[in-house]
């Protein structure tokens, strides 16, 4: 009965050094306040602060995850922003009654643009899955486009 006192008085005064260590430690700091602006969505000061992080502690490996991740989604954030300017641009093409064969070729262009962006988008298992779901939505949507385009 003493030695698991004892065995958890050790473990938990371990931990709360390691608890302390990341809280003053800066290194680690930073990659904690990174973790939390990429767990609500603002990945470019997740990213930011994690470099800072991993800037100062090349060993911080949290650091660089967050880093890695947050680059990752922000490059699903500009595939998505990107093809809702594409798609406001298309809608506004598709208001007249008759496409012209210069609006088709512009259609296609842009169909093509963003098929071929989301092929270079690599998610992980931690990426946020809204953003996936959002940009294969959008994918989806230009491949329709773009085979409604060339049908016709």
């Amino acid at each position: 009965m003493r030695s698991k006192l004892f065995v958890s008085a050790v473990a938990f005064v371990l931990l709360f050094i390691m608890a302390i260590y990341f809280i003053v430690n800066p290194s680690y700091e930073k990659s904690l306040r990174a973790k939390y602006h990429y767990e609500i969505g603002e990945y470019a000061e997740a990213y930011d602060l994690a470099k800072e992080a991993f800037e100062v502690d090349t060993y911080n490996r949290m650091a660089a995850t967050v880093m890695a991740q947050s680059q990752i989604s922000l490059k699903y954030v500009a595939y998505i922003k990107e093809a809702k300017q594409y798609m406001n641009s298309i809608d506004e093409m598709a208001k007249y009654e008759q496409l012209s064969d210069a609006h088709r070729a512009k259609i296609k262009m842009m169909c093509n643009i963003m098929i071929g962006s989301y092929v270079k988008l690599a998610p992980s298992v931690i990426t946020d899955e809204k953003l996936v779901q959002e940009a294969a939505a959008y994918h989806a949507k230009f491949e329709k486009l773009l085979e409604k385009v060339t049908k016709n």
